[in-house]
This record gives structure tokens, sequence and C-alpha cells, in this order.
């Protein structure tokens, strides 16, 4: 799921080489912590965070076929 992440993000944005994702697991879920060049940021959020809706919601189905809980946070 961290290369799914990787994958989308990487596709959206204008530098690819500086997009970053840590996997920091808990107890009961994932939280998958997404890290890109200042500029990126609005490719990667969007409209009204749309953009960073629709991944999250990626994420989520993926999750859920694996029974699984994800987070994605965007620093």
């Amino acid at each position: 799921m961290k290369e799914l992440v990787e994958f989308i993000a990487k596709s959206l944005v204008e530098y690819p080489e500086q997009v970053e994702v840590k996997e920091l697991a808990t107890a009961n879920s994932v939280i998958y912590e997404l890290h890109v060049a200042k500029e990126d940021m609005g490719r990667v959020i969007g409209k009204e965070g749309r953009v960073a809706d629709a991944i999250r919601t990626i994420l989520r189905v993926a999750a859920t076929r694996r029974g699984k809980r994800v987070i994605l946070e965007i620093v």
C-alpha cells in the first residue's frame, strides 16, 4: 500500500524525486505520511481537498480488502 501512495503522488507532482512516504504501524491501523515538495502541495491536495479525498478513498478500499484501517496524512 505504501507503493500505491507513492505511485499516485509521483504521478501528480512536478518534482517526483521529492516524494517520500513513511509508514507508521499502530495496534489497529497503519498511518502513511506523505511528504512532497512545497510547490506540489496544491497538486496533491487539490481544490477543496478533492484530490486528497480521492487518494484516501482509494487507500480505504484497498485496506478494506485486506481487513486493515489506513490513515493518510499529507505533511
